[in-house]
């Protein structure tokens, strides 16, 4: 039996541990034990190494983003997938248990969250979807979010007639609701710093504010009111707190009743009168499983849909890598996503 090693958050305010960890044999029907090639990490990843939050009891094995082989199969996953098919897959040990967090060197995943990765796609590049997919699939698709109708692989863009604003496109989250709402046949509005203006418009944004700009919410509104396409929310992807401003200043002054679904937390007060606004977190994957199972493997099989962002892949190779990881991505990062390979 090969043994297993992860990186452990012991506690708040200190750094990972990497230690042995047991190789988990004992899988459900729909589980799936994959031997890790590459991680990528999230904001989430290290603000859970400084802050902690109800949800998580430490110690915890954190991370949700991994692509690797499949090494073992429960009963129902081997009627989707083979022994040594290469996937990437979202692990869920933060809200499931540390025997499902990401960073091991052997995951146990669910197959309702595994994709197979297409010839010519790389481990570092496919490990950059799965939480942002997953996240931007919950805001624009969720049943108690904007509930708007699933995307599909050959819709014909704008054909939906209506439109939606991603504050923060160049995100991972962000880049993955441009193409996510693209592909439903909505016309997408985002943000985003001038050097990123090109990136975000490849992926599907037919039109692009300088979040930095002093007048950037009166261009949005004004864009809103004067195009008589009418806007289904507003879906604020990344930048924290400190966009919930303008997100909310959107909403107030456009005409019409725009739902604000945001990444952030909303504190007791902090949503102005009039607004209608939601955060993310907790709710029924139910809605967009389908995605997972139908939508993601064609597009990316077919090249519709772009790895985004690309993968900032850092020198110290395994596990010790992803302290590194945590350190690069507090200091920084646009339009990449960090990510550490196995070997």
């Amino acid at each position: 039996m090969p043994s297993n090693r992860a990186a452990w958050q012991d506690a708040v305010g200190i750094p990972l541990s990497i230690r042995q960890t047991p190789y988990q044999t004992n899988l459900t029907p729909t589980q799936i034990l994959i031997k890790t090639q590459a991680w990528a990490i999230n904001p989430a990843d290290h603000i859970l190494q400084d802050i902690s939050l109800p949800f998580v009891k430490y110690p915890v094995i954190l991370g949700e983003d991994i692509a690797g082989t499949i090494e073992a199969l429960g009963s129902e996953a081997s009627a989707h997938f083979q022994i040594h098919d290469r996937v990437l897959a979202f692990a869920q040990g933060a809200t499931r248990g540390s025997d499902m967090g990401g960073f091991q060197e052997y995951v146990v995943v669910d197959m309702a969250f595994t994709c197979g990765i297409p010839g010519g796609m790389s481990f570092a590049e496919a490990s950059v979807f799965p939480l942002g997919f997953t996240t931007a699939a919950h805001a624009l698709f969720n049943s108690k979010t904007l509930a708007l109708p699933g995307p599909e692989v050959d819709v014909v863009p704008g054909s939906m007639g209506k439109r939606v604003l991603v504050w923060g496109g160049a995100s991972s989250v962000g880049g993955n609701a441009i193409q996510l709402a693209r592909a439903a046949g909505l016309e997408v509005l985002t943000t985003a710093s001038k050097k990123n203006f090109e990136f975000v418009g490849k992926l599907g944004a037919s039109m692009v504010f300088d979040y930095t700009s002093e007048t950037v919410v009166a261009g949005i509104v004004s864009e809103l009111d004067n195009s008589g396409v009418p806007c289904v929310g507003i879906f604020q992807a990344a930048g924290h707190t400190d966009s919930l401003g303008p997100c909310f200043e959107i909403a107030q002054r456009v005409k019409g009743d725009i739902f604000v679904i945001t990444t952030s937390p909303l504190q007791e007060g902090v949503v102005p009168e009039g607004v209608r606004a939601k955060m993310l977190l907790g709710d029924s994957h139910d809605d967009i499983l389908v995605m997972w199972k139908e939508f993601l493997p064609k597009a990316l099989k077919e090249g519709k849909y772009i790895v985004a962002p690309e993968p900032l892949v850092v020198g110290t190779r395994g596990l010790e890598g992803i302290q590194l990881g945590y350190d690069i991505l507090r200091k920084g990062v646009s339009a990449r996503k960090v990510v550490v390979l196995a070997k």
